[in-house]
């Protein structure tokens, strides 16, 4: 049995815990203080909303443009100064075969089209920039809030893209080609048609990188929820295949499951994103 002095003891101590207020409020909970109209109102407001007429907006379009294409004719003028390390360095991925120039002036035109590429992947941030700025007026501040998250995860994306294109689906599918018939044919490719096929399955898998940011676009406007985003896995499978078909320029099964393979992955990750946000 307990002693009556511990008893005694235990009663007093439940007694100045009731006295002292301070006490109580430490061993209860705060409640959550709910958010007041005012707040809403405030995160609902265009901070930089002015009254414009139609031909002050398109007048503001033509100077973004504009701004956007001397970026862009910049970069591609830049990119040409230095296009010899630039297609150095997507020859790469082929190691062992002979390029040929087959007309006059080709290597000439695929040093243009290098150029242009790489110009436009330089000069893309400040376009970015430059769109950012066109519709930052008609957003509200908690519109405002998801632009710096999604710009820089939609640039992360694209430049794993480009990795994952140069690291592994180039060197699979060249590889691939170059085994196939190494015993029947000497391998001497066309230089155009090689960076035609090197260009566009670059840049078609860095904007196939861009799905969990979509994903992450129609959560937070609530078109789609991940449940729903979820219950089509299926047909999420076979549009990655068709996808993989379509993208890559190659036909051969290991380029196209590779990015197949990535585009689910992407999907189901972005899945997992829009979950974390409680949509």
């Amino acid at each position: 049995m307990t002693a009556p002095s511990e008893l005694e003891t235990a009663s007093e101590q439940r007694l100045d815990l009731n006295s002292d207020p301070a006490a109580s409020q430490d061993l209860s909970v705060a409640p959550k203080t709910p958010i007041s109209e005012d707040e809403t109102e405030y995160f609902d407001e265009l901070p930089d909303e002015v009254e414009m007429s139609l031909f002050d907006h398109l007048e503001e379009l033509r100077q973004r443009i504009f701004y956007s294409l001397i970026a862009a004719v910049i970069g591609i003028i830049g990119c040409f100064v230095f296009v010899k390390p630039i297609v150095q360095l997507l020859e790469v991925p082929a190691q062992g075969v002979k390029f040929l120039q087959l007309a006059p002036g080709e290597y000439f035109f695929v040093s243009i089209k290098v150029a242009g590429y790489s110009g436009l992947l330089v000069a893309s941030p400040f376009i970015l920039y430059q769109i950012i700025q066109f519709v930052l007026p008609g957003l509200t501040r908690r519109e405002r809030r998801f632009i710096g998250p999604i710009v820089l995860g939609s640039s992360v994306l694209f430049a794993a893209g480009l990795a994952f294109a140069y690291v592994a689906l180039i060197p699979a599918a060249l590889n691939f080609f170059i085994t196939y018939g190494e015993d029947v044919v000497e391998q001497l490719w066309s230089i155009d048609r090689y960076f035609e096929f090197v260009l566009l399955l670059l840049f078609s898998t860095g904007l196939a990188f861009q799905i969990p940011v979509i994903q992450l676009l129609l959560g937070l406007i609530g078109i789609v929820s991940s449940a729903q985003m979820l219950s089509g896995w299926r047909y999420v499978i076979l549009g990655a295949a068709v996808l993989g078909a379509v993208l890559t320029p190659s036909t051969d099964p290991l380029t196209q499951s590779l990015l197949g393979g990535a585009v689910v992955g992407l999907y189901f990750g972005g899945i997992g994103c829009v979950k974390l946000l409680g949509r």
